[in-house]
């Protein structure tokens, strides 16, 4: 007979709950999924599988026992001020998600390393326009932030003959990376860098350390990519630094607000590329397994594992 484990709520702005309900009970047949608009008996929820659930979401499910963030940032979740206290929260550390990630970023370099948008915008004007291309030992690219995603994307980018920079808050060492650790080492980082990729948590430290005095340090003319959370960085000044060309283009996939406002002045910048937030997303087929083992932990009165420090943001 099948371990009847509870019940789990999901609740997730993507149409993706067939999806997630399908795979978590592959691992779990014993597993009752629900989606939070069906909810009868709050009483018998357990686990909540989540991604940014209304305010008072968690406060009508008095035996929660286990928070599960549908993806690997957990900002918005633990800047609530309606988690229950005691409840581990956890989030997915799907090595397919690093993958993803890793590919999205070694795309925006590629296409700043290639300079892409100097050829985009030749083809538009009709222009046969060469520009000779530079060799990647000859591209410095900084990665900061050395969490999973970041040390992947970083060991790619060094992969393919990139000098590789990497910065972190504590010390890091990934193969074939130069990493460097500590505020004192972060404008350093990014004088040094022709492309610098952001992806650091956001934490009430790093909220906004990317403002103009700090952007301002990048060498004149390197390209940006933000695949982190846009709250990083000051959006004016980073438009400000993108219009004189200190900045010489971007590739944004995070915004402080989402989605971009129609009016705002980047969607018309022709060295900017805008993505709806997408560099890596949490795949069912891959991310159910390592739910399953967490909540079976739960079950078996273990404690479950990736958890997240809700006062350190991550």
């Amino acid at each position: 007979m099948e371990q009847a484990l509870g019940t789990l709520v999901f609740y997730s702005d993507f149409d993706d709950f067939d999806t997630w309900k399908n795979a978590l009970q592959m691992h779990l047949p014993g597993l009752k999924v629900v989606h939070a608009s069906a909810i009868d008996r709050p009483e018998d929820v357990h686990y909540a599988l989540v991604w940014k659930p209304p305010e008072g979401f968690f406060q009508r499910m008095p035996n929660l026992r286990l928070i599960i963030n549908l993806g690997a940032g957990v900002d918005s979740l633990v800047a609530r001020q309606d988690l229950p206290k005691d409840i581990p929260i956890t989030r997915i550390t799907d090595p397919n998600m690093a993958r993803m990630m890793a590919g999205y970023v070694l795309f925006a370099v590629l296409r700043h390393a290639r300079e892409i948008p100097f050829f985009e915008a030749a083809q538009r004007r009709g222009a046969w326009a060469y520009r000779h291309p530079r060799s990647p030992e000859d591209i410095t690219v900084a990665v900061l932030g050395l969490g999973q995603l970041g040390a992947t994307a970083a060991h790619e980018l060094q992969r393919q003959g990139f000098r590789t920079l990497g910065w972190s808050r504590s010390p890091a060492r990934i193969e074939g990376v130069e990493c460097f650790a500590g505020m004192e080492a972060l404008d350093g980082v990014l004088g040094q860098a022709d492309i610098v990729v952001l992806m650091l948590p956001l934490t009430p430290l790093t909220k906004h350390l990317f403002d103009r005095q700090r952007l301002a340090k990048m060498r004149p003319g390197a390209a940006f990519v933000n695949v982190a959370r846009g709250a990083l960085v000051d959006q004016a000044a980073l438009t400000d630094l993108l219009r004189s060309g200190h900045i010489g283009a971007a590739t944004l996939d995070v915004f402080e607000r989402e989605p971009l406002a129609p009016g705002d002045p980047l969607w018309n910048m022709p060295q900017v590329l805008i993505t709806p937030h997408l560099a890596s997303v949490a795949i069912p087929s891959t991310s159910a397994r390592q739910i399953a083992e967490n909540i079976e932990r739960i079950a078996s009165g273990q404690a479950p594992a990736h958890t997240i420090e809700p006062a350190r943001g991550y």
